[in-house]
């Protein structure tokens, strides 16, 4: 990075401004793939939020256009500007509970670094908080004066307004968008109950709002939305699967973790995957030969259930990487390949553990379903210690 003496001289008094004023607001933007916004976005926060002492803190989840990379550039010459790299995890939700966690800012605001989100609204959210007569300040969508046309996607529109209808039955908070991703709070009421947030899919004002125990005095405020400036949304094809996935962590993540409960649900579809592919083989693709001899029935159905065994084992896998383990999503063909490789010899351990204690449960005078049960139980639980720590984690 090549600084000028100019961009030096402007950062020395940056540095002695930030030095000699306390912080006022943190801006948390999670970004990826979004480096042509970055430099864009910071003109718009000092333009907005001049006379006030804030920081901007770009949460990237390793974003191969170099980011994180611009972010830094950044920060070497304006002290304002920070940078958290995430490797290894992803996540709208997760990233912005880490940027507000890293602040000294007595308030904190997250937005998106696309510029759908208006940072003139900034210093009017700052304000209804530091009155003290509202404890979360949000910019809706849908509130009166607000205004969609800009984003140019009406079948998102209608989309975010049956997830709003549902996202309201469940924090018990009447607002137009709890499903905005611009927001603002004092950071002490973040961190107070940081550690109950679930940081699971990609709205976590919903996911604050479903966990703060006490009523929180939101005040709103109606947002033009924008259409996307430049680079990449963080919300892809699984967008209504990871907000399904949010509600099942807010009521039952506790009894059954969110994580095991997707991978034994997908392990189910993968049961009827199987039926299914059995059926279709021994009907529609080796019928002829067992009709006329060729193999005999036990061959014919031991070759038709071990290709059936694959199918739906390459279908569990598949499926567990783009939902189950989302965050941490295999991509490129070698890296998909092993992975695929390391899942079948997790899976072969499990049905062992499996079959194995369900023998043993047998012999020793348990009832047939209890053992069978059990079995699978502890297939399950070994498969998913395993996936997690040899196909989807690090050794």
């Amino acid at each position: 990075m090549n600084i000028t003496s100019s961009e030096l001289a402007q950062a020395a008094d940056a540095a002695v401004d930030a030095a000699i004023r306390p912080l006022d607001l943190a801006v948390v933007l999670p970004t990826f793939n979004e480096r042509k916004n970055v430099a864009t976005m910071i003109e718009r926060l000092e333009k907005a939020l001049e006379g006030i002492a804030w920081e901007a803190i770009f949460v990237d989840d390793n974003s191969p256009d170099g980011t994180s990379d611009e972010a830094r550039r950044l920060s070497q010459v304006d002290p304002r500007v920070r940078c958290i790299q995430r490797i290894g995890r992803r996540g709208l939700a997760s990233a912005a509970i880490e940027g507000m966690c890293s602040t000294g800012a007595p308030v904190v605001a997250v937005m998106d670094a696309d510029h759908q989100h208006d940072p003139a609204l900034l210093p009017q959210m700052l304000e209804a908080i530091k009155s003290g007569e509202y404890d979360l300040a949000y910019a809706s969508r849908f509130a009166e004066g607000a205004s969609t046309e800009a984003w140019g996607r009406p079948d998102r529109v209608k989309a975010s307004g049956l997830a709003n209808k549902i996202a309201n039955k469940v924090t018990g908070v009447e607002l137009t968008d709890p499903m905005s991703g611009f927001f603002m709070l004092p950071t002490e009421t973040l961190r107070a109950d940081a550690h109950r947030l679930s940081g699971v899919g990609f709205k976590i004002l919903l996911d604050i709002l479903a966990t703060v125990d006490r009523p929180l005095r939101v005040k709103e405020f109606p947002l033009n939305f924008a259409a996307r400036a430049e680079g990449e949304s963080k919300l892809d094809q699984t967008v209504v699967f990871e907000f399904l996935v949010g509600l099942y962590d807010k009521w039952l993540g506790r009894i059954i973790p969110t994580r095991f409960a997707l991978f034994g649900t997908v392990g189910a579809l993968g049961v009827l995957v199987q039926l299914g592919a059995l059926w279709a083989l021994l009907h529609l693709v080796f019928a002829e030969r067992f009709v006329y001899g060729n193999w005999s029935e036990s061959t014919t159905f031991n070759t038709a259930n071990t290709l059936a065994a694959v199918i739906a084992m390459t279908f569990n896998f598949v499926l567990n990487n783009e939902l189950t383990y989302s965050d941490k999503r295999l991509r490129g063909f070698g890296p998909m390949m092993r992975g695929w490789a390391q899942f079948g010899v997790t899976c072969s351990l499990g049905l062992l553990t499996n079959v194995g204690s369900a023998a043993v449960l047998k012999t020793i005078g348990f009832h047939d379903i209890v053992a069978v049960v059990t079995g699978i139980i502890l297939g399950s639980v070994w498969n998913f210690a395993l996936s997690s720590k040899f196909v989807w984690g690090k050794y």
